[in-house]
């Protein structure tokens, strides 16, 4: 009878197991069910355009000469006409103005203002607005009358 009441208190090995066992299954299903933000790339490719927009912008004032912005799903790039021979140029040796592909491609580019979005010496002008668009999210770059760019 003695043996009885001096039993060992406690747990065994296998309840130990059993339970690391469970508290590792439930980790696994909860980080199954997160999912990372699908807008992300798309916002860090905005933020990208944005601070490359303003950088054009800068040079487009400071020389004179407009610059022409021109994208596709792929990627984008930016490109001067050429007062010699009026041929377009683009940035290839430049490092911030050089062609890019987009991080998050394919991307769908919607200008609101038309087609083309050209980057001149004026300092105040025309709104734009760039949409950046994947199948899961879609991002803006906002151009105000003032020349600021925000990304929304």
């Amino acid at each position: 009878m003695n043996n009885w009441r001096h039993r060992q208190q406690g747990f065994t090995l296998i309840e130990l197991m059993v339970v690391l066992v469970i508290i590792g299954i439930a980790s696994a299903a909860i980080s199954l069910n997160i999912h990372a933000d699908p807008a992300r790339g798309l916002r860090e490719d905005a933020k990208r355009l944005a601070l490359l927009l303003e950088t054009a912008q800068a040079e487009a004032r400071s020389d004179g000469r407009p610059i022409t912005w021109v994208a596709d799903n792929q990627g984008y790039r930016f490109v001067r006409r050429d007062v010699v021979d009026a041929r377009d140029r683009e940035f290839i040796n430049d490092p911030q103005l050089r062609p890019r592909r987009w991080d998050s491609a394919p991307v769908e580019v919607r200008i609101r203002q038309g087609k083309t979005l050209v980057l001149d010496a004026e300092w105040i002008g025309a709104p734009l607005q760039v949409t950046l668009s994947s199948n899961q999210a879609s991002v803006s770059v906002t151009r105000t009358a003032t020349g600021r760019i925000e990304v929304h």
